[in-house]
């Protein structure tokens, strides 16, 4: 099993060499053990095309490698230097509106312009030949933050002839791809492939079938462009981890497939920054303004856990106040050490905090870090320090496993909803949340998944909203699994090409519960279509028509199935409020044969293995004792605090002190 570690992102191109040994000696003082660098450093690698600058670089690793530090090195291809923009301008991508995404920030690139990626091959080279070998270099990180700041989508003309040049190898045929698009429509049928343009600047909407493709097709070239990364670093450096970064709420490539050339999954956390940018109300916002929310986190955690195929990382952790969101608040007291063991909870190898220095010039001079711009620590380094201490003492490691419930997390369903939402406020990642934070409520431990057969067996429960088009293979898995199911809505509702299924909604999906989606409505805000004792629909909602093996569970107030049932499978047929979705769920446990937790408000819990997680996102101390039973905390009391954790490890996997059968929660 693999114990858990700290780390930390930091920059020796930014302050003085002699200072580069004084900072390696200090975060081995606290406990860390991993430094992230070299991700943004193309220009002090090579400052002029074939002049290469790896002393420094070099140095650095030393004086990191002599206090028994390892390094993750990052390739720098996310900040092309202006000696190789003015070499090639046409690597610049285009924005939707034409305008070229021009040199003085970062991610100034288009991933379909070949020649920026063997200018990239080159620099990767070099450097994996100079430091593949090197004992203390034990991770590479791929670029940064790939399609950060809208980077993925490029209109550019390379764009263009590499997208006809992938449609082409989709549909070998035009008639083919006219069928699938359906370009009868409009008169929009091509008689080539080279007549294909881009979906940007059209009259009114563009053809959904053509904006997935594309989509489909700028996903497939950020792949194309991370595994060449990946190939050359493997070749020089067999043994070492490769990895990236991934972001929050972010759904512009396909995150699964380009985790398939990685050995870890990473993602940036900052739980503060993510909250002010939500959806959420300023009621939630102002709640856990100091804390974030509490289940936004951990379901990232989740998330990457299944890209990483169990083995991810926070490789850039919130340590304060951050620069980039519409308000910027400081932590509470505590948060960040609730943050660090949420990940290790989850089943993170290492949480790295971003960034080891505050930088006193450029866009970040705003983002704190554990060191004030002066070298003088700051709240967090003093945090990190007792963090590293309880992990010790922890001696915590690696022990998550395959969970009884599954939610399905799908990228192409976020890219159809937000190409045919169909409803101004229908976004799929705040649905998915939905039925994740209740889950979440109910003390459950989730495992996101993709929609894959392989990932259905050995499930007890599975939550399908919104999956926009299931496969065949997946659609059969989920029929042999035997497990408890819980579709909709939205659920089926187009085929891989966007449109509608011949036989209706929800498609292939027939098979394991025979009804038909008739009719769909959008809803404005503030309109709710009640049921009675039950809650309401809000959004969604759409109209079903039952087979005979199918009765309702729930039924709207003007008459219609809110919730269908066949066997072991239900589908919900809209978008639940909280009251109605906790209700739903209630009823699918019983049926499921699940048992759960009676948590308090703002009390979460996370199992790892024996080891038991509870946290408190709450602004005030919370009673837990019920949670803990007789069991020994090895971190917290049983009057939790504020941002608190307490942690023990479990002697049996059941708790009565603790637990309510699902039949006792229908009761409450």
């Amino acid at each position: 099993m693999t114990r858990q570690r700290l780390g930390v992102c930091y920059y020796p191109e930014h302050w003085p060499q002699s200072r580069w040994s004084v900072d390696a000696a200090m975060m081995k003082g606290i406990g860390l053990s991993f430094v992230r660098i070299g991700e943004f450093a193309w220009s002090r690698l090579e400052p002029n095309e074939g002049a290469y600058r790896f002393e420094w670089l070099s140095h650095a690793i030393e004086a990191l490698d002599r206090a028994g530090l390892k390094v993750v090195l990052g390739t720098p291809t996310a900040t092309p230097p202006k000696w190789l923009v003015d070499k090639m301008p046409e690597m610049a991508a285009l924005d939707a509106d034409g305008r070229p995404r021009k040199f003085g920030s970062r991610r100034h690139y288009c991933f379909s312009h070949e020649g920026y990626a063997r200018e990239c091959d080159r620099i990767i080279e070099h450097l994996a030949r100079a430091f593949g070998g090197h004992p203390a270099v034990a991770a590479w990180q791929t670029d940064n933050e790939y399609g950060c700041h809208d980077t993925v989508l490029s209109y550019s003309p390379v764009a263009l002839q590499a997208f006809r040049r992938w449609c082409e190898a989709r549909y070998r045929s035009i008639e083919t791809l006219n069928e699938a698009w359906g370009n009868v429509f409009w008169s929009m049928e091509y008689r080539s492939f080279d007549e294909i343009e881009l979906p940007n600047l059209t009259v009114t909407e563009a053809n959904p079938s053509h904006l997935m493709d594309f989509q489909r097709f700028s996903s497939d070239k950020v792949v194309a462009f991370n595994r060449r990364q990946a190939q050359i670093i493997r070749s020089h450096a067999p043994d070492a981890t490769i990895l990236h970064n991934f972001m929050g709420a972010f759904v512009d490539f396909d995150h699964y497939a380009l985790s398939d050339d990685l050995d870890v999954a990473a993602w940036d956390s900052y739980p503060l920054g993510f909250l002010e940018r939500s959806s959420h109300d300023d009621a939630f916002k102002l709640r856990y303004m100091r804390v974030g929310d509490p289940d936004f986190q951990a379901f990232h955690h989740d998330l990457y856990r299944a890209c990483g195929r169990g083995r991810w990382q926070v490789m850039e952790q919130q340590p304060g106040p951050v620069n980039w969101a519409p308000w910027n608040p400081a932590p509470a007291k505590g948060a960040v050490r609730l943050w660090t063991f949420e990940a290790f909870a989850a089943g993170a190898e290492t949480v790295s905090y971003f960034r080891w220095r505050q930088a006193p010039f450029a866009q970040e001079q705003m983002h704190e870090a554990l060191l004030l711009p002066n070298a003088a620590p700051n709240d967090a380094y003093h945090d990190v320090a007792r963090i590293s201490k309880e992990l010790s003492s922890l001696d915590a490691r690696v022990e998550t496993a395959r969970a009884e419930v599954a939610l399905v997390f799908d990228y192409e369903s976020a890219w159809a909803w937000r190409i045919q939402p169909q409803g101004e406020d229908f976004f799929y990642f705040d649905l998915v949340m939905c039925f994740y934070r209740a889950l979440r409520r109910a003390g459950l431990s989730v495992d996101i998944i993709p929609p894959i057969a392989s990932e259905v067996a050995e499930r007890r429960l599975i939550l399908a909203p919104a999956l926009f088009a299931p496969t065949r293979d997946f659609s059969e898995a989920l029929a042999k699994s035997g497990a408890t199911i819980l579709l909709g809505p939205r659920t089926g509702s187009k085929t891989a090409d966007f449109q509608i299924p011949a036989d209706l909604p929800p498609g292939a999906l027939r098979r394991i519960i025979d009804i038909r989606v008739r009719r769909a409505e959008s809803l404005r805000p503030g309109a709710r279509i009640r049921l009675s004792g039950q809650g309401a629909f809000v959004r969604w909602r759409e109209f079903l028509a039952l087979g005979e093996s199918v009765t309702p569970e729930f039924t709207s107030e003007d008459g219609e199935t809110a919730l269908a049932r066949s066997d072991n499978v239900l589908y919900l047929a809209g978008w639940p409020d909280e009251e109605l979705l906790t209700n739903v769920l209630r009823r699918v446990f019983i049926i499921a044969g699940m048992s759960t937790l009676a948590l308090p408000e703002d009390i979460r819990v996370r199992d790892n293995g024996a080891m038991r997680y509870i946290f408190n996102y709450g602004a005030a101390s919370t009673d837990i004792s019920a949670l803990v039973g007789e069991e020994t905390l090895l971190i917290g009391s049983c009057l939790l605090e504020s941002c608190g954790v307490a942690v023990f490890r479990r002697r049996d996997c059941f708790h009565p002190a603790a637990q309510n059968t699902s039949q006792e929660a229908t009761t409450k």
